[in-house]
Order: structure tokens, then sequence, then C-alpha cells
């Protein structure tokens, strides 16, 4: 049978327009061929880029103005106010002034978000999460912009285009939503070996984060400290969260993507609603030249960091989320960060993402918020005084008056004028040839990778082995996947590949095509504790955990008093789930129902208790989402309690009342071991999970 003509515009119609690249040469917008696509021009080979390489400057400029009007990246956002307070002056290292009076609370918005979805993405998506701080201080608004890893996936801004563009869903379908585990991702990444370090970070438990309030936020480049007397120091940015890391588990994140999209944002939401603010401590490693130039590994380098064996990293102040933002719209979508938001006493260094990033942030604005005056949205305003000379122009909301709007001027006393004290760049010495080059101190692209897979406890190894092994299950094309394996993950390590391997159904690569690099000499570690997400967790705290209480008719209510007390004074957040909303039928007295057990998935909740009652315990065992619940968060190796008969529903659901982290009995006892329990966060010691069916 002959296929029926599609309507619309006919192929013979759009043939005119319609492009083929290949066998093609690579050129910019007007046809001027490209000769080197790699690496944008520098002052050196470690000089600053220049303003007139306008084939970065296009390729950029077109890639910001690709999506309207969403963001290209990070589309997906939750926001929050609150303050940041330093812990006492850092003016030995920086004249910011507030990094420099401990008195002072500076007003910040933070925009925690996923790098890759659109908005209408899930939260729990495996993907990099943005963690930007706009901080409204007395010199001026500073934006902190990084990620909740410490490295990116390339080392030139003029790759960046390339690089979203593989990660985002693929163009001629329109899929997967934000997802790396496709095709383009692997293709470009297997073809660039720089991409190693953070896809391994990326296929990590960091990569899953269990709340936007633990993780780790870091300012990913080399910037400079310059303190009064104009001496530079470079510093590197952290953001150690006080309640401490904690991930998902992969399946567990699966499911919250399709129960409740808005997981992330709701518990942020809710936990600032609640009082229970999130805190970060705004840690530095701070380092002179001479230090630079000892390490093993280029400082300017974005796909590296700086162990903290070698430089420790310094607990300098505290930032505290305090307000929900009133309009969504109006803060969360219209907040523009821009990395050329610097304050006087704070500068960049050479590093040729942050030097492209600095051009794309304010150009992508221009874009999604209508023109040049986007710093007069309400979001985006100084709360300081700001005056200039820019005028007129979309969206303009200041009634300038006064005739001169130009500088100097005699008409208006040369008003607004420079001052002594304005923000000032680190002097620095530049001679070099200008051309497009990348430096041999940024070829080795393996090293780190391998000393964030050696930090990784046997089971956080495992995980990264499952996550690469569903990804690249993903891809479509063989040649990629074992591109991949024999290119990039032979690099790192043999286990990793061998296993990784045998999951793809292909031999183990004894050869390829991308040879690690030589390791330059210098100082370096082979193991670091502090990239470990497990051995860094603090196991004596359920501040703000989510406790599930199963429940039915003939329940002991007094149990669940009892327990519920308990873990709220410990600063759990308790639910009673039941089959039907309202009150339920209970020995002491009616208990109060917070949710439907049908709306409420054990994957929402970090552990669960049981209590008795023969006739509330008997219709949790006829009740399959009942039993779902506590198997499924038996399989996620979440605490378990089960008290007197609430014992029976465990056996129901096949849970061994013997396993780590499972706590029956009855009393004070059994809360306080339950409490413990919680406080592992996992019981990643229980054995047999993946034969578990849920």
């Amino acid at each position: 049978m002959a296929k029926k003509a599609r309507s619309g515009a006919s192929r013979d119609q759009l043939d005119p327009f319609r492009v083929d690249a290949r066998g093609t040469t690579l050129t910019t917008s007007t046809g001027v061929p490209i000769a080197d696509d790699q690496n944008s021009l520098r002052a050196g080979e470690r000089g600053p880029s220049l303003l007139e390489d306008f084939a970065l400057i296009e390729k950029i400029q077109h890639f910001d103005h690709e999506r309207i009007p969403e963001r290209v990246v990070h589309a997906r956002g939750s926001g929050a106010h609150g303050y940041f307070q330093v812990y006492k002056s850092l003016a030995g290292l920086t004249r910011a002034a507030f990094l420099n009076d401990p008195t002072v609370k500076t007003p910040v918005f933070v925009r925690f978000s996923t790098v890759g979805g659109s908005r209408g993405s899930a939260d729990t998506v495996r993907d990099v999460r943005g963690f930007a701080v706009k901080f409204y201080t007395s010199e001026g608004n500073y934006d902190l912009i990084g990620n909740n890893m410490p490295v990116f996936f390339i080392q030139d801004a003029i790759k960046f285009p390339d690089f979203v563009h593989a990660v985002k869903p693929e163009p001629h379908n329109e899929m997967p939503q934000a997802s790396s585990a496709h095709d383009t991702f692997y293709d470009f990444c297997g073809l660039t070996p720089e991409s190693a370090h953070t896809v391994l970070w990326l296929m990590s438990d960091r990569a899953i984060p269990r709340s936007l309030r633990m993780m780790e936020g870091f300012g990913v480049h080399t910037y400079r400290f310059l303190n009064a007397k104009g001496k530079s120091t470079y510093v590197k940015f952290h953001w150690k969260p006080v309640l401490g890391m904690y991930s998902l588990v992969w399946d567990e994140a699966q499911k919250i993507a399709g129960k409740d999209s808005d997981f992330h944002r709701r518990d942020l939401w809710e936990a600032i609603e609640s009082g229970a603010f999130p805190e970060w401590e705004l840690g530095v490693q701070t380092f002179d030249d001479a230090t630079a130039d000892s390490f093993a590994f280029d400082v300017l380098d974005p796909t590296k960091l700086i162990p903290e064996e070698l430089v420790p990293v310094r607990l300098i102040g505290k930032m505290t989320l305090d307000r929900n933002p009133d309009s969504f719209f109006a803060e969360t979508e219209q907040v523009a960060f821009c990395t050329s938001h610097v304050v006087p006493g704070i500068d960049f260094t050479n590093d040729p993402l942050l030097q492209g990033r600095n051009f794309s942030y304010q150009d992508t604005q221009l874009s999604r918020l209508g023109g040049p005056n986007f710093n007069q949205i309400p979001i985006n305003a100084a709360q300081c005084p700001f005056h200039n000379n820019q005028r007129d122009g979309h969206q303009q909301m200041q009634i300038n008056v006064g005739r001169a709007s130009y500088e100097p001027n005699s008409l208006g006393g040369n008003f607004p004028k420079e001052s002594p004290r304005g923000f000032a760049s680190f002097l620095e010495k530049i001679d070099g040839d200008k051309r497009r080059v990348r430096a041999d101190s940024f070829k080795d692209h393996f090293s780190q990778a391998q000393l964030f897979w050696n930090s990784q406890s046997e089971l956080e190894k495992q995980h990264i082995i499952s996550a690469f092994s569903f990804e690249l299950s993903k891809v479509e094309t063989p040649a990629i996947r074992e591109r991949y394996v024999a290119d990039i993950l032979r690099n790192i390590d043999g286990r990793l590949t061998a296993e990784v391997a045998a999951a793809l159904g292909m031999p183990v690569p004894k050869s390829g095509k991308a040879p690690a690099a030589a390791k330059p000499a210098g100082k370096t570690v082979k193991t670091s504790p502090a990239l470990s997400m497990i051995g860094t967790q603090p196991t004596d705290s359920i501040v703000t955990r989510k406790i599930a209480i199963l429940a039915a008719d003939g329940v002991d209510g007094a149990a669940i008093a009892a327990m519920k007390a308990a873990l709220t004074r410990a600063g759990a957040v308790v639910h009673v789930l039941a089959p039907h909303l309202g009150s339920l039928k209970a020995t002491g007295g009616a208990v109060t129902v917070d949710h439907r057990l049908v709306t409420m998935p054990s994957v929402v909740y970090d552990a669960v208790f049981v209590p008795s009652g023969k006739a509330a315990v008997a219709a949790l065992q006829a009740d399959g989402d009942a039993v779902h619940f506590v198997r499924e968060a038996f399989k996620h190796a979440k605490a378990i309690a089960a008290a007197g008969d609430g014992a029976e529903l465990l056996r129901t659901a096949g849970v061994p009342a013997n396993a780590a982290g499972v706590v029956t009995g009855g009393g004070a006892a059994l809360a306080k071991s339950f409490i413990a329990a919680i406080a592992q966060h996992r019981a990643w010691d229980r054995g047999g999970l993946q034969a578990v069916p849920a």
C-alpha cells in the first residue's frame, strides 16, 4: 500500500533549505573556512582569550540565542533567598567588602538547577547540578556561578556549544529528555578525552543527590583574590552543606522522576517553610603562583581539581537560605547570573572556559530577558546605589534626569564619576604569540579521572560501573559504545573497563586510539578521601529526614505517638500514611492521616515504621501498595522499624528481621535503634538487594 502524502509543504518545496554537511568544510555563517575549531584565539599558550576572535564570538553568540525564552542550559531550576556572613575579615587576601566585615549579613539569592533538561523535566535525573549564588553586596552584585561538581567536561569555551548540542535531546527526534544516555553524548565524549574526568563524576552518586540541601557546590574555575595593595592570591571556591552529602540510588531516582518530578524543588521549599533553613559553609583553597607551578596539573584547566590534601579547604563563612520566592517567574525564572559580575577584590584568571563564559552569560540574557536592561529587573537589581550613562533600550525602568548622558561632561558636574576605590583588574604582563593553541599542561586527560576512581569506596565504584553499563547500553551505535570503552575507560581503570565491557557484551579492548598523555611532573596524590561521599557523610543526625508511618484502622495509637515524638525531637519530618484520609480508629484515640498510601511512594521517604495493631497490620498485609512500600524501602537500603505485630507486614514483604538497618521490638529502645539506623543514611551492608523484586 502506498504511503499517504504528508500535508503541508512538500519535500520539493523544502529542499532548497535542506543542508547536508557531509563532506563539507567547517565555516563561519558568512562562509569563512575555520582552521581550528578546538581552541579560542589567545595571547600566548596560557594567556587570555581575545575579543577579536570572531569565530568564537559568532559560535557562542549563536548558541546563546538558540532558545527563547527558557535557558539553553540550566532551564530547570529552584531558587531561594537568604544571607551570607563571613566568619572573620579576609582583608589580607581580598578587599571585597562583604568578605571583610563579619558583622554584615549580605543578602543572597541562590538558584539550583539541572544542566541538560527543559523546564518541565524531572528533578532527579542523572545530571550535573547548577549552584549559582548572587551576593547583593555593598559594592555591587557578585555572582558565584558553579556546579555540584568541581570540574567541567571541556577546557575551552569554543567547545561549549558542541558539548551542549551533544548532551541535549538528539535534534532529529527531540529524545531523550534530560539524559546523557544516548548516542550523541557518548559520540562527542568518546572523541573528546578531556571530558573523561567529569563524565566519571557524572556516573557517580554525586549526579543523583538526595536533596539540593545535601550537595556540595564548587566555583569550578580558579579565580583571583586581590587585596588593598593589589596582591593576587589564587582561589578556588567550595560550598560545604551543613547537613552533609547524601545521594539517591539509581532505581530510586528513576522512580521518583515518575512519582514526583518536583521532588528536589518540593524538598527545598518545604524545608524553608518549616524553618529548617538549609545552610552551607563557604570554603576556599588559596595559593600563590609558586604553589600553582608546583602541581602536576594546570590550575587554569577547568577539567582539573586541586586535591584537598595539597591545598586544604579553609571555611570562611556561612550561607543560610531562609525565605522562599514570592513569585517563581519574577524571581527564580528571571534571575540572571553572569560570571562577569564581580566586585573589587575578586578577579578572573586566564582559564579559557571562564573567559568565554564572561561573554556568554551576559550575551544570553539579551534573548531571555528582552534586552540590555535585564539588571533592572528587581531580582537582578543591585541593593546598593548604581549610576551610569547607559540610557534607553528595551524595558528601561529608570527615569533619568538631566541633560548629560556621557562622560566627561560639564553640564552635570561630570557625574557620575570614576572612583579610585573602583574595580581594578590584576596587573598581569601578557606577552605571547597570537594563535589558537592548547597548552601542553592541558593535555593530561586521565590522571585525575584515575584519582577520582581510586578515591571511591568499593560501593561507589560499583555504582559507577552500573551507571556506565546502563548509559552505554542505551547507546544504539555499537562503534560509539566500543570507542568509549576502548579509548576512554581503558585509560582510567582495568576493572572498570572489563566490567562495563562485559555488561555490553563486548570483548575487553586491548588497545585504543586515545592513549593516555604523558603525566607532567609535579605534586599530586594517588587518592583523595574528600572525593568519596560515603567516606565523608556524618552519621549522627536525622534532621529534616522524612519518615513514613504505615497504619490502618485498628493501629496502636500510643505506639505511633511515642515514635512520632521521638523522631520529631530528633529533627525528622514524620507522615502517617494509610489506605484512606481523615482519621484512623486506633487504641488510645484517633490518629490523623497525613496522606493516602497510594499517593506517597516509599521512594520519597528516607525510612518507614510499621506500628503494632493486629487489625491494622492485617489490612496492610492485604494491601499491595503497603507490601510494595516496605519491600521497595528494603531494596533501597533504607532503615525499617516494626513494633509488635508490625513485624508481620515485614514478613509478608519478604524483609528479614535480622537484616542490616531493620529493627524490631518496642518502647524507647526501638525508637533509639531506629534513629541510629536512619542516621546511617543507607544500610549499605544489606546483602542480596539485587534479588528483591521491587
